[in-house]
């Protein structure tokens, strides 16, 4: 079970990452896009979510493309799931009190490789994972 903690801890452990409030909790950024965020499911998310809706906190991040996003929902809850909010959007949510800490990096880590600049990106890969 991961912790808000862990994704700071994590998210801050990359290059040129940054905390900043937002309207939902936190966010992580690279520059000024966010690559990981709290995000509580809203009214219509669990209107649309039903009895499937998670109950623990949520992070929001963003993936690839949508060939990536689709693989990861595949995989279903209880890590991975969407809501009709995202649609036509390259994000997922993550359940929290579902994902291990290692798999919660790995996401935390694409997420910001698909935020980061080009430069960044390619010296933070060229010095390994």
């Amino acid at each position: 079970m991961a912790t808000v903690a862990d994704v700071r801890r994590i998210a801050l452990g990359l290059p040129g990452a940054a905390e900043k409030p937002s309207h939902d909790g936190l966010a992580w950024q690279v520059g000024k896009k966010s690559f990981a965020w709290e995000r509580p499911l809203r009214k219509s998310d669990l209107a649309a979510l039903g009895d499937e809706a998670p109950e623990g906190p949520n992070l929001g991040v963003y993936v690839s493309d949508e060939g990536e996003k689709q693989a990861l929902l595949d995989e279903g809850m209880p890590l991975f799931f969407a809501t009709p909010h995202l649609d036509g959007w390259p994000i997922v949510l993550v359940r929290l009190d579902a994902i291990g800490e290692d798999r919660l990096r790995e996401v935390i880590v694409e997420s910001w490789l698909a935020r980061a600049p080009k430069k960044l990106v390619e010296e933070f890969l060229a010095n390994g994972l």
